[in-house]
């Protein structure tokens, strides 16, 4: 009986790790808008930043795909499916300066709260590493927001 709980709870931990593939995939795209459209008195500052951002994102994304796959799981790979797993929203395309960073920090809670639900999944199920992952991604998520809300000031 115990090993059905297990992999009810393995296969939610899959699905947890497929959302935040999707949502890192969907950061990337925004971080890159953000960067191309950044303008204003801001704009060498943030500009850089959002560069940073969507580097240090396509690094955790790669890695959360690669945990999925090494538990024997399937990330998402498509657009589509990105679009259909995440919890946060693509560009609209419309954001201002402030805009943009203000989303940033939102998009950064949300993913905080969810890795916080991932962390607990990991560790019903005795899988520390991506335990420690996602640790490792909030923390760094954690930082960025602080950040960004002192940037706004």
């Amino acid at each position: 009986m115990a090993k059905a709980s297990n992999k009810v709870n393995t296969a939610s931990l899959e699905q947890i790790l497929n959302t935040q593939v999707a949502n890192l995939n969907v950061l990337y795209v925004k971080l890159h808008n953000y960067h191309w459209y950044v303008k204003g008195e801001q704009f060498f500052s943030l500009h850089v930043k959002f560069e940073e951002l969507y580097d240090e994102v396509t690094l955790k994304m790669d890695e959360v795909a690669e945990r999925l796959l090494s538990i024997k799981g399937s990330p998402a790979a498509t657009m589509k499916e990105y679009l259909e797993l995440a919890t946060i929203q693509e560009a609209t395309g419309k954001e201002d300066t402030h805009g943009m960073v203000q989303t940033l920090i939102e998009d950064f809670a949300t993913v905080v709260e969810e890795l916080a639900e991932g962390i607990e999944a990991a560790e019903q199920v005795s899988d520390q590493p991506t335990a420690d992952m996602f640790i490792k991604i909030r923390s760094d998520l954690e930082k960025h927001q602080w950040m960004l809300r002192s940037f706004l000031g």
